[in-house]
């Protein structure tokens, strides 16, 4: 199933940069390049998204890999949000923001099973608005 979710993300990547391409050709280089930051980045975070879905199943006791993945979301928010300018991709980052900061808020009060589906309603936010 994580396979398949990853295949997903994938092709989900692979059209968002066709897409952000083909819209530079008439938009620019700059637009280009912050467009591919952006796909480039939510794809990143899509990945530490399922990388966390997977550790919240084997959580168990250790939830070790769990922070792992919100740790590496939020370096890839830092990097996206460093790099844009666009008010609907830093809506969409402080929002992921505040939903990794909950389940990371829940973890330390000894949650070892949070519920991360606002990380990713916010992360599929973060994808809708990095489509050029």
């Amino acid at each position: 199933m994580a396979a398949s979710r990853r295949r997903r993300t994938a092709a989900v990547a692979a059209t968002l940069a066709a897409v952000a391409l083909t819209a530079g050709l008439t938009t620019g280089c700059d637009a280009v390049d912050k467009a591919l930051d952006c796909v480039q980045t939510a794809d990143a975070i899509a990945d530490s998204v399922t990388d966390m879905q997977q550790a919240v199943e084997n959580a168990g006791n250790d939830v070790t890999q769990l922070v792992e993945s919100l740790d590496s979301i939020d370096k890839n928010l830092n990097e996206i949000g460093d790099k844009t300018d666009n008010a609907d991709v830093s809506k969409a980052v402080d929002d992921l923001n505040k939903a990794v900061d909950n389940v990371r808020t829940s973890i330390e009060n000894g949650d070892k099973n949070p519920d991360i589906s606002p990380v990713t309603d916010a992360a599929g936010e973060l994808t809708k608005v990095c489509t050029p």
